[in-house]
């Protein structure tokens, strides 16, 4: 199941004892719709107030091939609320998995240098100047290593914190800043941790020469502080081909 959701109003993806969050939601609905429980299992986990323009889960369902596929995601789009989306629903391999089966993530962070009551919950409002083409060289110190401890959420549990960045890099588009960040995988916290320590070297309260020091101190006290979620959107999942039966 491809999908989309504003993460607004939202606790995250993950569910949550007493808090809103979108797996809570599409489950209740998709159940709803089938006439059977159905659980799913997401391409990973979203912060509070991070969205995502491309998301993925996976599900099981002794009834969806009864049904007319065209019918269902009618029907479950009218169901769900207006800031979650279902885009495509496609039969898999047995042993597909939304979050193991992902051959890389892609990420963009928006900032804006522009007050804009518009984007409050989709931008991070960062006044004044920014050198985004040092950021840039940053970006450039960042794919020579795969360790990323020092921008990983304390105590989070995960086994490693190495990944592979294939691509990090700034782009300037009028009074918007955009960090687009691909990997085979991210820590918790990761692209928000990253991104305020970079804004930090635009606004010349870092070097790049300090900035590759925090990365080998393996040390999240020595990284900056994590940029807003309001500004984080998941924009692409990458899967093999012969996942997909159709």
């Amino acid at each position: 199941m491809f999908l989309s959701f504003s993460g607004a109003a939202y606790h995250g993806w993950q569910l949550q004892p007493h808090a809103p969050t979108v797996q809570k939601v599409l489950e209740n609905a998709m159940s709803t719709i089938a006439g059977e429980k159905i659980t799913v299992t997401g391409a990973g986990r979203t912060d509070t107030g991070v969205h995502a323009s491309f998301f993925c889960a996976h599900f099981d369902s002794d009834t969806y091939h009864t049904k007319d596929p065209d019918k269902f995601l009618h029907r479950l789009n009218r169901y769900l609320p207006s800031d979650i989306a279902i885009r495509r629903i496609a039969e898999v391999v047995p042993d597909a998995h939304a979050r193991f089966s992902a051959l890389s993530r892609t990420y963009r962070y928006y900032v804006t240098r522009l007050k804009d009551p518009f984007s409050t919950d989709r931008a991070w409002y960062v006044p004044g100047s920014v050198d985004y083409e040092t950021m840039n060289e940053a970006c450039a110190i960042l794919m020579k290593h795969d360790d990323f401890t020092s921008f990983s959420k304390l105590h989070s549990g995960t086994r490693t914190n190495i990944c592979r960045i294939d691509h990090a890099g700034w782009e300037e588009d009028s009074n918007r800043l955009v960090l687009t960040i691909k990997a085979d995988r991210f820590l918790r916290n990761m692209v928000r941790s990253i991104t305020g320590t970079m804004i930090d070297i635009g606004k010349g309260k870092l070097t790049i020469k300090q900035f590759e020091e925090i990365i080998m101190a393996k040390d999240r006290c020595r990284a900056g502080l994590s940029a807003p979620a309001r500004g984080l959107f998941l924009e692409d999942i990458e899967y093999p081909d012969e996942l997909f039966l159709h």
